[in-house]
Protein backbone atom coordinates (compact mmCIF):
# COMPACT_ATOMS: atom_id res chain seq x y z
CA UNK A 1 0.00 0.00 0.00
CA UNK A 2 1.08 3.36 -1.04
CA UNK A 3 0.15 6.94 -1.32
CA UNK A 4 0.95 8.40 -4.52
CA UNK A 5 0.14 12.69 -4.66
CA UNK A 6 -0.88 13.47 -8.32
CA UNK A 7 0.65 16.14 -10.35
CA UNK A 8 -2.72 18.77 -9.27
CA UNK A 9 -2.45 17.81 -5.64
CA UNK A 10 -4.69 15.23 -4.93
CA UNK A 11 -3.23 12.27 -3.01
CA UNK A 12 -4.59 8.95 -3.48
CA UNK A 13 -3.54 5.25 -1.11
CA UNK A 14 -2.62 2.58 -3.84
CA UNK A 15 -4.49 -0.38 -2.18
CA UNK A 16 -3.90 -3.69 -3.51
CA UNK A 17 -7.18 -4.92 -1.81
CA UNK A 18 -10.10 -4.43 -0.29
CA UNK A 19 -8.75 -6.33 2.95
CA UNK A 20 -5.61 -3.97 2.96
CA UNK A 21 -8.07 -0.52 2.63
CA UNK A 22 -10.16 -1.69 5.66
CA UNK A 23 -7.52 -3.38 7.63
CA UNK A 24 -5.70 0.50 7.22
CA UNK A 25 -8.98 2.68 8.12
CA UNK A 26 -9.62 0.36 11.19
CA UNK A 27 -5.87 1.14 12.02
CA UNK A 28 -6.27 5.20 11.15
CA UNK A 29 -10.27 5.58 12.40
CA UNK A 30 -10.05 8.10 9.25
CA UNK A 31 -12.74 9.61 6.56
CA UNK A 32 -12.75 7.10 3.21
CA UNK A 33 -12.64 9.16 0.54
CA UNK A 34 -14.15 7.72 -2.71
CA UNK A 35 -12.19 9.17 -5.94
CA UNK A 36 -13.38 9.44 -9.30
CA UNK A 37 -12.70 10.96 -12.51
CA UNK A 38 -14.77 14.06 -11.35
CA UNK A 39 -13.71 14.71 -8.21
CA UNK A 40 -9.95 14.29 -9.68
CA UNK A 41 -10.64 16.97 -12.40
CA UNK A 42 -12.61 19.68 -10.19
CA UNK A 43 -10.26 18.99 -7.04
CA UNK A 44 -10.47 22.21 -4.85
CA UNK A 45 -8.42 23.19 -2.25
CA UNK A 46 -10.52 21.30 0.12
CA UNK A 47 -10.71 18.37 -1.97
CA UNK A 48 -6.78 18.12 -1.89
CA UNK A 49 -7.30 19.03 2.00
CA UNK A 50 -9.82 16.23 2.54
CA UNK A 51 -7.35 13.62 0.76
CA UNK A 52 -4.40 15.31 2.48
CA UNK A 53 -5.88 14.14 6.30
CA UNK A 54 -7.56 11.55 5.42
CA UNK A 55 -7.80 7.91 3.41
CA UNK A 56 -8.47 9.15 -0.93
CA UNK A 57 -8.97 5.14 -2.34
CA UNK A 58 -9.66 4.80 -6.10
CA UNK A 59 -13.41 4.16 -6.22
CA UNK A 60 -13.36 4.89 -10.31
CA UNK A 61 -11.78 3.91 -13.23
CA UNK A 62 -10.62 7.40 -13.62
CA UNK A 63 -8.63 7.30 -10.78
CA UNK A 64 -7.36 3.67 -11.22
CA UNK A 65 -6.34 5.22 -14.88
CA UNK A 66 -4.19 8.14 -12.91
CA UNK A 67 -2.49 5.66 -10.90
CA UNK A 68 -1.35 3.54 -13.45
CA UNK A 69 -0.47 5.98 -15.41
CA UNK A 70 2.25 6.83 -13.02
CA UNK A 71 2.96 3.39 -13.22
CA UNK A 72 1.38 1.78 -10.71
CA UNK A 73 -0.40 -1.58 -10.89
CA UNK A 74 -4.05 0.05 -9.31
CA UNK A 75 -7.17 -1.61 -8.75
CA UNK A 76 -10.37 -0.21 -8.68
CA UNK A 77 -12.72 -0.70 -5.32
CA UNK A 78 -16.11 0.87 -5.64
CA UNK A 79 -17.63 2.12 -2.61
CA UNK A 80 -21.24 0.69 -3.13
CA UNK A 81 -19.18 -2.84 -2.43
CA UNK A 82 -16.88 -1.71 0.26
CA UNK A 83 -19.38 -0.76 2.56
CA UNK A 84 -20.61 -4.26 2.25
CA UNK A 85 -17.33 -6.09 2.93
CA UNK A 86 -16.53 -3.31 6.11
CA UNK A 87 -19.90 -4.75 7.65
CA UNK A 88 -18.70 -8.58 6.35
CA UNK A 89 -15.45 -7.88 8.24
CA UNK A 90 -16.20 -6.26 10.95
CA UNK A 91 -19.58 -7.26 12.08
CA UNK A 92 -18.60 -10.50 13.53
CA UNK A 93 -16.15 -8.34 15.66
CA UNK A 94 -19.01 -6.79 17.46
CA UNK A 95 -18.08 -3.39 15.82
CA UNK A 96 -21.15 -1.13 15.99
CA UNK A 97 -22.76 0.82 12.82
CA UNK A 98 -24.88 4.12 12.01
CA UNK A 99 -25.58 4.97 9.24
CA UNK A 100 -26.99 8.21 7.98
CA UNK A 101 -29.05 9.38 4.76
CA UNK A 102 -32.00 9.18 1.98
CA UNK A 103 -35.29 9.60 2.58
CA UNK A 104 -37.10 7.92 5.28
CA UNK A 105 -38.40 5.23 3.60
CA UNK A 106 -34.65 4.28 1.85
CA UNK A 107 -33.21 4.33 5.24
CA UNK A 108 -35.30 2.06 6.94
CA UNK A 109 -35.66 -0.21 3.97
CA UNK A 110 -31.56 -0.03 4.16
CA UNK A 111 -31.69 -0.93 7.93
CA UNK A 112 -34.60 -3.71 7.47
CA UNK A 113 -32.23 -5.23 4.38
CA UNK A 114 -29.30 -5.18 6.59
CA UNK A 115 -30.72 -7.28 9.73
CA UNK A 116 -31.52 -10.07 7.03
CA UNK A 117 -28.29 -10.09 5.52
CA UNK A 118 -25.87 -9.63 8.37
CA UNK A 119 -28.10 -11.10 11.46
CA UNK A 120 -27.17 -9.82 14.85
CA UNK A 121 -25.63 -6.47 13.19
CA UNK A 122 -25.55 -3.96 15.84
CA UNK A 123 -26.72 -0.49 14.39
CA UNK A 124 -26.77 1.78 17.11
CA UNK A 125 -28.49 4.21 15.54
CA UNK A 126 -30.34 5.50 11.99
CA UNK A 127 -31.70 8.45 10.04
CA UNK A 128 -32.39 10.19 6.87
CA UNK A 129 -29.64 12.33 5.08
CA UNK A 130 -32.44 15.59 5.15
CA UNK A 131 -31.16 17.36 7.94
CA UNK A 132 -33.40 20.63 8.08
CA UNK A 133 -31.45 22.99 10.38
CA UNK A 134 -28.86 23.51 12.95
CA UNK A 135 -30.94 22.03 15.74
CA UNK A 136 -31.42 18.71 13.91
CA UNK A 137 -27.63 19.03 12.59
CA UNK A 138 -26.43 19.84 16.60
CA UNK A 139 -28.79 17.08 17.69
CA UNK A 140 -27.20 13.96 15.67
CA UNK A 141 -23.83 15.19 16.36
CA UNK A 142 -24.11 15.00 19.84
CA UNK A 143 -26.05 11.37 19.33
CA UNK A 144 -23.15 10.23 17.48
CA UNK A 145 -20.78 11.56 20.19
CA UNK A 146 -23.14 9.41 22.68
CA UNK A 147 -23.31 6.13 20.96
CA UNK A 148 -19.75 6.38 20.02
CA UNK A 149 -20.30 3.63 17.09
CA UNK A 150 -17.05 2.03 15.36
CA UNK A 151 -18.49 2.82 11.92
CA UNK A 152 -20.56 5.87 10.11
CA UNK A 153 -21.84 5.61 6.81
CA UNK A 154 -23.38 8.96 5.53
CA UNK A 155 -24.83 8.90 2.03
CA UNK A 156 -25.59 12.33 1.33
CA UNK A 157 -23.17 12.68 -1.71
CA UNK A 158 -20.39 15.04 -2.49
CA UNK A 159 -19.66 17.91 -1.05
CA UNK A 160 -22.25 17.69 1.70
CA UNK A 161 -21.45 14.18 2.99
CA UNK A 162 -17.56 15.06 3.28
CA UNK A 163 -18.56 18.62 5.39
CA UNK A 164 -20.74 16.46 7.45
CA UNK A 165 -18.02 13.46 8.48
CA UNK A 166 -15.36 15.81 9.00
CA UNK A 167 -17.93 17.47 11.51
CA UNK A 168 -18.37 14.17 13.49
CA UNK A 169 -14.88 13.39 13.12
CA UNK A 170 -14.45 16.14 15.40
CA UNK A 171 -16.63 14.93 17.67
CA UNK A 172 -15.82 11.25 17.79
CA UNK A 173 -12.88 9.14 16.02
CA UNK A 174 -14.47 6.29 14.27
CA UNK A 175 -14.33 5.16 10.38
CA UNK A 176 -16.35 6.67 8.06
CA UNK A 177 -17.35 6.40 4.76
CA UNK A 178 -19.48 8.51 2.15
CA UNK A 179 -21.75 6.66 0.17
CA UNK A 180 -23.66 8.82 -2.35
CA UNK A 181 -26.04 6.74 -3.49
CA UNK A 182 -24.96 3.41 -2.03
CA UNK A 183 -28.99 3.22 -0.18
CA UNK A 184 -31.15 3.67 -2.78
CA UNK A 185 -28.68 1.11 -5.08
CA UNK A 186 -28.78 -1.43 -2.10
CA UNK A 187 -32.87 -1.27 -1.63
CA UNK A 188 -33.43 -1.14 -5.01
CA UNK A 189 -34.90 2.68 -5.50
CA UNK A 190 -32.08 3.16 -8.14
CA UNK A 191 -30.54 0.35 -10.22
CA UNK A 192 -26.73 0.11 -10.70
CA UNK A 193 -25.44 -0.66 -13.88
CA UNK A 194 -25.25 -4.80 -15.21
CA UNK A 195 -21.83 -6.35 -13.96
CA UNK A 196 -20.91 -6.27 -18.10
CA UNK A 197 -21.12 -2.57 -17.81
CA UNK A 198 -18.66 -2.29 -14.52
CA UNK A 199 -16.44 -4.95 -15.71
CA UNK A 200 -15.82 -3.63 -18.99
CA UNK A 201 -15.41 0.36 -17.09
CA UNK A 202 -18.01 1.95 -18.86
CA UNK A 203 -20.29 1.88 -15.96
CA UNK A 204 -20.70 5.80 -16.61
CA UNK A 205 -21.65 5.06 -19.77
CA UNK A 206 -24.43 3.17 -18.18
CA UNK A 207 -25.83 5.55 -16.28
CA UNK A 208 -25.61 8.34 -18.57
CA UNK A 209 -27.99 6.39 -21.17
CA UNK A 210 -30.26 5.86 -17.83
CA UNK A 211 -30.54 9.52 -17.02
CA UNK A 212 -29.18 11.70 -20.13
CA UNK A 213 -29.50 14.59 -17.73
CA UNK A 214 -26.39 14.17 -16.52
CA UNK A 215 -24.64 14.54 -19.88
CA UNK A 216 -23.26 18.24 -19.14
CA UNK A 217 -22.13 16.71 -15.79
CA UNK A 218 -20.21 14.11 -17.64
CA UNK A 219 -18.77 16.64 -20.25
CA UNK A 220 -15.57 17.00 -17.65
CA UNK A 221 -14.72 13.30 -18.73
CA UNK A 222 -12.94 15.56 -21.93
CA UNK A 223 -10.95 17.32 -19.52
CA UNK A 224 -9.98 14.70 -17.14
CA UNK A 225 -8.80 12.73 -20.99
CA UNK A 226 -6.77 15.90 -21.65
CA UNK A 227 -5.22 15.91 -18.15
CA UNK A 228 -4.41 12.95 -17.90
CA UNK A 229 -2.71 12.55 -21.99
CA UNK A 230 -0.80 16.17 -21.04
CA UNK A 231 0.67 14.32 -18.22
CA UNK A 232 -1.38 17.01 -16.13
CA UNK A 233 -2.09 14.13 -13.49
Amino acid sequence: MKRITLKNGVKIYNFSSFGELIDYAVQEKKILVALNAEKITHATAHTKALCEHNIAYSDGVGAVMALRKKGYDAMKIPGCELWLEIIRRLMPEGKTFYLIGGTTDVINATVSKLTHQFPGINIVNHRNGYIKNDQERQSLLDDIAAKKPDVVFVAMGSPLQEILMGEMQTRHQAIYQGLGGSFDVYTGHAKRAPKWWIDHNIEFLYRLIQEPSRFKRQLFLFKFIYMLSMGKL
